[in-house]
């Protein structure tokens, strides 16, 4: 086996081309767009590289055959809020055998060593926690856009080496053909018909307010939950909506006001996914080409919740439910959705999970991510659950 260090377009190529090869024969894996996977290592794309460090390699067979990858990262804003200095890795992909796995895993950690860390978490990503983060272990069924997929053996892999479960997550599932709880409904629409109370969908025509708007509620909300948050520009916002727009439906896209204040805010977007699935993360000409006809055929059935915040002073008055209230009005419209996912929570956000269940969730998929701790006689401690 050989270890190469991903340092050129070539050794990027081979990076990207890792998947592929892993995942030849595997029906349900979708292909994550190559510009995406790049823009993740991109200083000029990706704002982590300003407060951050990363690295890259793949693995290769005595035959030249490619049969690893790994990636690891310091985010230098988070990792000293750890009880001891933590990076990441991610973008892990394997055969199955574990002396190429340990392979990777110990460059990573020797890598991160040298930097100052003490444990890694993974499989993680050098961004925000809504992509590629996680290992599915159980629920080997469609990935929705940006949602991690591997194979089943991962785990062992995982597992085998040291990682310990840090903590575990649930992605849900709604089926829109089924109807939604009587007493949810009424306390729903309740919600949104309170004195002070209102709920706009995104629109184009205002997306100059609106995403402001967007950005004053999502900073206040998450300010709140995260460890070392950013705030985010409205302009970032902005843009971010803008590059989505080939795919973007405005009325999935939801802010709930107080007395015209924005207090919460709902990001759905249509499942990318289905059409990748049929593009191997291509985007010639011809694929652009097939993109257009696929989402003209309405290809796209599925709706993937990427995020929801609630600004601390109006948590537990029930915004989430006028959100769903809201959403449920434009599926009637829009029949052609006929699923959601929602991925994904936390087992320490146990508020959520109530929230979707009670919304008629079904938790369809699991993952969890692991942490290494490189000093193996320490004690090993897990994210801590609210009681």
């Amino acid at each position: 086996m050989d270890l190469i260090k991903v340092s050129d377009k070539r050794t990027e190529k081979m990076f990207l081309d890792t998947a592929r090869v892993i995942y030849k024969n595997d029906p349900v894996w979708v292909c994550p767009l190559d510009n995406d996977i790049k823009a993740v290592f991109d200083p000029e794309k990706n704002p982590y590289h300003k407060h951050g460090v990363v690295d890259r390699w793949v693995l290769i067979d005595d035959n030249k055959k490619l049969i690893g990858r790994i990636a690891a990262f310091i985010d230098f804003n988070l990792a000293h809020s750890y009880e001891q200095p933590t990076g990441g890795i991610g973008f892990f992909e394997c055969i199955d055998d574990k002396n190429a796995a340990f392979l990777l895993f110990d460059t990573a950690r020797e890598w991160l060593k040298e930097k100052g860390m003490e444990a890694m978490d993974g499989p993680i990503n050098f961004g925000e926690t809504d992509k590629y983060w996680g290992l599915l272990v159980d629920g080997f069924t469609h990935p929705s856009f940006d949602v991690p997929y591997n194979h089943r053996y991962y785990r062992n892999l995982f597992e085998s080496y040291g990682f310990k479960v840090y903590y575990k997550m649930e992605g849900f599932h709604i089926d829109l053909k089924n109807p939604f709880p009587e007493r949810f409904l009424k306390i729903a629409e309740w919600v949104t018909k309170r004195p002070g109370y209102e709920f706009r969908h995104f629109s184009w025509k205002d997306e100059k307010k609106l995403t402001a708007d967007f950005a004053e509620a999502f900073n206040q909300a998450w300010a709140s939950y995260k460890k070392e948050f950013e705030p985010l520009e409205h302009e970032y916002i902005r843009q971010t909506l803008r590059k989505a727009k080939p795919i973007l439906d405005e009325e999935l896209i939801w802010i709930a006001y107080f007395e015209g204040k924005p207090i919460a805010v709902w990001l759905m977007f249509p499942d990318l996914n289905q059409i990748l699935k049929h593009l191997n993360g291509k985007l010639s000409l011809l694929s652009m080409l097939k993109f257009v006809w696929l989402k003209k055929r309405k290809t796209m059935t599925r709706a993937k919740g990427l995020l929801m915040g609630v600004i601390p002073k109006f948590q537990g008055h029930g915004i989430e439910s006028g959100f769903v209230y809201h959403l449920l009005k434009v599926f009637e419209k829009k029949p052609h959705y006929t699923e959601v996912e929602l991925s994904w929570v936390t087992d320490f956000n146990p508020k959520m999970r109530t929230l979707f269940v009670t919304a008629g969730g079904i938790p369809a998929k699991h993952y969890i991510t692991c942490r290494y701790l490189f000093d193996r006689t320490r004690e090993f401690k897990r994210h801590p659950i609210p009681e």
